[in-house]
């Protein structure tokens, strides 16, 4: 009997169809989605095309021009976004927010019971909020009278679930320095090859999805907020009008930590440059 092979999906991406993507990533996440990145982008649309059992890119480009598309949407977004992070990823922010940052609103908050807000904007698969959680418990210390969290969104879905259940290659933690290897606390039981952050530290961070470029439901202050390699995606505009948003929401004399690659787009008034890619709102 002829045993017969499904059809390989055509994968064709044609300028077309690679503006058409371009625009509607732009107009659903900001993200700006360059023309040197049209391999990337077959690559990543391919998936979905499998995924959804479609035949070309073609298909699937002229499906996402339909209403019936909308709950697509987030998958595309999910597909085209880049998730790469690390624990600890650019040290001299951890540092700075354990040694510098922490013991000085711990002294702020000393004589009343204190609030302290810490935002990781684009946490990807959690390896910043843990790292984040894991700095500030250790200079937090056994003092528990503190209301403390840490928020930390993402846009891309998926990779949000895998950040809140916290398990990961137990080979990511083996190769972390020895001065901070303890702080990550990690608890016993997860499968073979993996490890779990405790969840000492996993309570200490709400995990939600937010799109930058829409509205943001919280209201702050923030006392610190990170956004680490999240504007290299985005055009100038687009990046002052969120820059605004994320000052406006930072407490007097709080902190932004940015990427190591990137800066602010143009010089704002109400933020001063104190050590690299490191901020701190003067009013």
């Amino acid at each position: 009997m002829a045993s017969f092979q499904p059809a390989m999906a055509d994968i064709t991406l044609t300028r077309d169809d690679m503006k058409f993507i371009a625009a509607l990533v732009y107009e659903q996440a900001g993200i700006v989605i360059r023309e040197h990145k049209e391999a990337m982008t077959r690559g990543r649309l391919a998936r979905r095309v499998k995924a959804l059992g479609m035949s070309s890119v073609a298909e699937y480009c002229a499906f996402l021009k339909t209403p019936q598309a909308a709950g697509e949407l987030p998958e595309l977004i999910n597909a085209v976004t880049t998730n790469h992070t690390a624990f600890f990823r650019e040290r001299h922010h951890f540092d700075h927010l354990r040694r510098e940052v922490m013991p000085r609103l711990l002294q702020e908050r000393s004589q009343r019971r204190g609030r302290i807000r810490i935002w990781s904007s684009a946490c990807s698969s959690g390896e910043e909020a843990y790292s984040i959680a894991a700095s500030c418990r250790e200079a937090i210390g056994a003092r528990g009278d503190l209301d403390f969290r840490i928020l930390a969104t993402d846009i891309d879905t998926d990779i949000l679930a895998r950040a809140e259940a916290g398990i990961y290659p137990a080979e990511l933690f083996e190769r972390l320095p020895p001065d901070v290897k303890p702080l990550l606390k990690l608890e016993p039981g997860a499968g073979r090859g993996e490890a779990r952050i405790a969840e000492e530290l996993r309570r200490m961070i709400a995990f939600k999805r937010l799109n930058l470029i829409e509205r943001w439901p919280m209201s702050g202050p923030f006392d610190v907020i990170f956004c680490r390699n999240v504007f290299i995606y985005f055009d100038t505009q687009t990046k002052a009008s969120i820059l605004d948003r994320f000052v406006a929401l930072l407490s007097p004399g709080g902190f932004l930590y940015l990427g190591h690659s990137e800066s602010l787009p143009q010089p704002h008034p109400h933020l001063r440059l104190i050590g690299r890619t490191i901020y701190e709102r003067t009013a």
